[in-house]
């Protein structure tokens, strides 16, 4: 089967390894049929990811197709499952046992591992997985299904926050993570700010999401924020960029008894002001992965038509051509949001 393996920083190579054998008991055998490129990939790519290893076969965000179940495998936490199902994919596989999972709280398992980060992923022909793990629709395009776990970053970040209707709420980096948040923090009845550096992700935010106010990152951004709000910032801050200067500078940009929200990860330390932390009594969240219960409020959502990813994919490439597009996402010159990757033409 065709597999995309990123052998070392900035090198890919594609080959022809064996395939999966039949499922276990558990498992499921299913085809790939998309991958979605996140900030992860990316980030391994340059080989500044924190949790990543070489070689790898990258690959997380799937819209599979179900190919053979093994048995005791038919059900599933969304819907029960049979051949030729198409499916989303939860890829944290927890442990079960440690006091996380004990607790209700698998996306934090102490020994979790992700696919295409801590073993390999999805960027192949064919994958098994237990069946567990698949989310099934019999309505959304492979393309959706592909963009559910993007998506469950920024639900359980907002779960994190708990926006309130009305109250104002800035979204620090448009990417597509960023996006997310802004999709669940609009869901919330917030008002919303988007704040970024570029230009085309600011106009992409204004034509598909109607935000309250999209702010260039170049200017004075407290004084943008306070003018906006009435002088009082806001009190829900999302910092979606993984970029240790915009994640320390998202302390200023909370108010007083705010909650601050860092969904992005950089290999290294966030540094803030004590005493300035202390005065506005400020809560500060980290926010990993997303739990199967946002999984599934992903996929209702998306089916009764309340979420649209489509304008997100703005470039493609397949198993082929991966090697030789790959590189140009990396410019932002090249106005990626969201690229996906399918295993055929």
């Amino acid at each position: 089967m065709k597999t995309v393996t990123l052998e070392q920083p900035f090198q890919f190579a594609l080959s022809d390894t064996p395939a999966p054998g039949r499922p276990g008991p558990g498992e499921a055998l299913v085809r790939v049929h998309r991958v979605g490129i996140c900030g992860t990939d990316l980030h391994g790519y340059r080989g500044r990811q924190p949790f990543f290893e070489y070689p790898r076969i990258i690959g997380h965000e799937l819209g599979v197709e179900v190919v053979e179940l093994g048995p005791q495998s038919a059900g599933a936490p969304y819907l029960p499952l049979r051949p030729g199902d198409r499916c989303a994919v939860e890829p944290y596989m927890n442990c079960g046992q440690c006091i996380a999972c004990r607790r209700g709280r698998a996306n934090c398992c102490a020994n979790l591992k992700v696919l295409g980060v801590h073993m390999d992923g999805g960027m192949r022909e064919f994958i098994l997985l237990p069946a567990h793990k698949l989310y099934r629709s019999d309505t959304l395009t492979l393309d959706q299904l592909a963009l559910v776990e993007t998506l469950g970053i920024g639900a359980h970040a907002v779960a994190r926050a708990a926006p309130e209707p009305g109250e104002w709420s800035l979204v620090i980096g448009a990417g597509p993570i960023g996006l997310s948040v802004l999709q669940f923090v609009q869901l919330a009845g917030a008002r919303t700010i988007v704040l970024d550096v570029s230009e085309a992700r600011l106009r992409f935010c204004r034509e598909h999401f109607i935000v309250d106010a999209a702010l260039d990152g170049k200017g004075d951004v407290p004084a943008q924020l306070r003018d906006i709000t009435g002088g009082d910032l806001p009190t829900t801050v999302f910092d979606a960029t993984g970029n240790q200067q915009s994640m320390q500078a998202a302390f200023d940009y909370t108010a007083p008894t705010g909650r601050l929200v860092l969904v992005g990860l950089f290999q290294g330390d966030v540094s803030f002001n004590d005493p300035h932390f202390h005065r506005r009594e400020l809560t500060l969240y980290a926010t990993r992965n997303a739990t199967p219960a946002e999984f599934k409020r992903i996929l209702k959502l998306m089916e009764h038509g309340l979420i649209d990813t489509m304008p997100w994919i703005t470039h493609r490439a397949t198993f082929d051509t991966l090697i030789e597009a790959f590189p140009a996402w990396l410019d932002p010159d090249a106005g990626v949001v969201k690229a996906v990757v399918s295993a055929a033409a």
